[in-house]
Parts: structure tokens; C-alpha cells; sequence
């Protein structure tokens, strides 16, 4: 459920009464079906806007209150290593080296895989939601691009993995086959296109919902931008992100859960 944390907290620096009761709600709603499929463990991760907002403490208090979910806020680096942690290596190729990119509202997380080893990983605070609302600054975009050049120039040939909702729904949109990746041109052309519709067109001519038709276009942007930054030349869509590393490693109790 898109809530949107981020509009107000990159702007404001707090999550509004709004939004604050859309939260509590959307909470509700999980504690009742946790209760219903009879969940055993679960966690609850808060990451960029809950980590800015002075207010998130309270709000978090306030959940646990009245719904009985415990929120965790995550920082950045954790949030790049749970992704990292996914199961990835089942996708990838164990003698190439992929900078894997995880696109968020708030900030998108870069980590270095070479040789089936992560090298490196960093967060930057560079989001769909940030560049909707005009508000990353281009020092950002600077240190963003300084980082992967430096990181990658070390090797021959790189190829990107992509994560997120944004990058999903464009490669299935390609309607290519799980396991072939989309070539930097194919993104490229997709990028102009989606730039000459406007938002109520993205809904009813290419059938993007609301929630998408507004943020992929700035996803595509930074997609492209470590491709083109790395030298990559394809990216691979295995359709994995947080969610994903979050179950995994609470199976394997490599991080905290709430025992319900």
C-alpha cells in the first residue's frame, strides 16, 4: 500500500496528521491479516522518509499502540546488506561482475557483486519520490555518479541488476523471457516514451497505475544513469528486492523478528 511517507518528510521534515492516519490504518489492515493467515514472525522495516521524520518516533509509538506492530527503522547501509542478502546468487553469473541497483521513494542503495562476492555497498539519498518533488541536489547526483565510476573502472565489463517495483514493471511491460536482461537502448527508448505521455495518459494508454505513473519515470532516470555511469551495457530484472531479503534472512535469523 503506497502511502507516500516521503512527500512530506523530504519537504516538511515530519509525516502530516494525513498521512499519519493513512499509516495507522494501512497497519491496522496488515495486523488483521497477520492475525488471519496466523503469522508466526514477522518484521516491519521503516526506511528514508521514517529515518527523516523528526516525528517518526511518536508515530511509531502510536502504531505499536493501537495495532500491535512494532516498526523498525532501518538505516541505510542495513537496508543495501538485507537486499544483498536476497537470493540473488541464484541469478547471478559467478564469473561477472553487477552493480546492483535497488530504486527507492527516498533513496536507492548501489552494491558492487564480483565474482558472486559483494565488494561494496552505499546508499544515497537520491529517490523517485525526492526527484519528483525537485529536491535532490546536483552535488548529489555528483558523488553519486564519482562513486560508480571509481568503483567500476577496475573492471573489464559490468552489467546491472535492478531492483524495485518500477524496473519490474518494465520489464514485464518488454515481455522478455525471466533471465534476459533489458539492453540500455531498450530503457533508453522507453524512458523518451514514457516522458511524451503525460501522467493521465501513462494511466490509460500504457496502463500504469496511479501510484506508478508519476515515479517511474524518475526511477528510469537513475536507472539509466548507473548504466550509463558503469558502462553497463544490459540489466537483469530478477524481481527481488527488500521484501525478499527481509523473509530470507528472518529465516535464517540473520536479523531480528517480533514473535507474534
Amino acid at each position: 500500500m503506497p502511502i507516500r511517507l516521503g512527500a512530506d518528510v523530504f519537504l516538511k521534515g515530519e509525516i502530516s496528521e494525513y498521512n499519519q492516519e493513512r499509516m495507522i490504518d494501512t497497519m491496522k489492515a496488515f495486523s488483521l491479516i497477520i492475525k488471519s493467515h496466523g503469522v508466526t514472525r514477522y518484521k516491519a522495516c521503516a526506511t528514508s522518509a521514517m529515518r527523516e521524520a523528526r516525528n517518526s518516533a511518536p508515530l511509531s509509538e502510536k502504531i505499536l499502540e493501537t495495532c500491535g506492530i512494532n516498526i523498525e527503522t532501518i538505516d541505510g547501509e542495513e537496508e543495501a546488506a538485507i537486499i544483498a542478502a536476497t537470493d540473488l546468487q541464484s541469478f547471478i553469473n559467478p564469473n561477472k561482475t553487477y552493480l546492483y541497483v535497488d530504486v527507492g521513494g527516498g533513496s536507492t542503495e548501489f552494491s558492487i557483486i564480483h565474482n558472486g562476492d559483494k565488494k561494496m555497498s552505499r546508499s544515497f539519498k537520491i529517490g523517485t519520490v525526492r526527484l519528483l518533488n525537485d529536491i535532490v541536489k546536483s552535488e548529489t547526483w555528483r558523488e553519486l555518479e564519482n562513486w560508480i565510476k571509481e568503483n567500476t573502472k577496475q573492471y573489464d565489463k559490468i552489467e546491472l541488476i535492478g531492483s524495485g517495483g518500477n524496473i519490474n514493471k518494465i520489464f514485464k511491460i518488454s515481455g522478455k523471457d525471466i533471465g534476459k536482461p533489458l539492453t540500455y537502448f531498450y530503457l533508453t527508448s522507453y524512458y523518451k516514451m514514457l516522458q511524451n505521455y503525460s501522467y493521465e495518459e501513462r494511466i490509460t494508454k500504457l496502463n500504469l497505475n496511479q501510484d506508478r505513473a508519476d515515479v517511474i519515470i524518475p526511477a528510469t532516470r537513475i536507472y539509466l544513469s548507473a548504466m550509463k555511469w558503469s558502462g553497463a551495457k544490459d540489466i537483469y530484472v530478477p524481481k527481488i528486492g527488500l521484501s525478499d531479503g527481509i523473509i530470507k534472512s528472518m529465516y535464517y535469523e540473520t536479523v531480528s523478528s517480533v514473535v507474534v
